[in-house]
């Protein structure tokens, strides 16, 4: 009987201890803020290789909530760099992106095209908003930049 007894002591506190944790846990995750941005300076490039308008709308959406973050403002660097069927969002005949680009390069986003994908789609600069940048290849520009420390995000 004792032994039955000091088992049911033993399980009963476990799971009292048990419990006990599993509220600390719930009340730590809800406490939780965010990461601390430690370091001084932090890039980010964001890869924009699909036409769907939904896509280039969060790629241009997320690229404007990220430069919100007050963790932070004041350091980060910014680049969209498109090809493929993004490269839909910097075609004139796509205006509702206009503004929306200009305002990004406003707030200190480099806004690029790779030259491959125009010479594949046969498209011209002058078809494309005349304030977009230029690079040899999306693809290089992504290696290039991910071995200089950048992050590649893809919306």
């Amino acid at each position: 009987m004792k032994k039955i007894t000091l088992a049911f002591c033993i399980l009963f506190t476990s799971l009292s201890l048990t419990s006990h944790a599993q509220e600390n846990l719930l009340i730590s995750n809800k406490n939780y803020s965010g990461a601390l941005a430690k370091k001084k300076h932090y890039k980010a490039i964001y890869q924009l290789d699909s036409n769907d308008p939904k896509t280039i709308e969060k790629a241009i959406r997320n690229i404007n909530n990220v430069l919100k973050d007050p963790r932070l403002k004041g350091k980060i660097e910014i680049e969209l760099i498109t090809f493929s069927g993004g490269t839909e969002a910097y075609l004139k005949k796509n205006g509702q992106y206009e503004q929306p680009l200009k305002d990004l390069i406003n707030k200190g986003v480099i806004v690029a095209q790779c030259l491959n994908s125009l010479e594949e789609r046969k498209l011209k600069k002058d078809e494309l908003f005349d304030f977009v940048g230029y690079v040899p290849s999306g693809n290089g520009e992504l290696i290039i930049r991910a071995n200089e420390g950048w992050v590649i995000i893809k919306p």
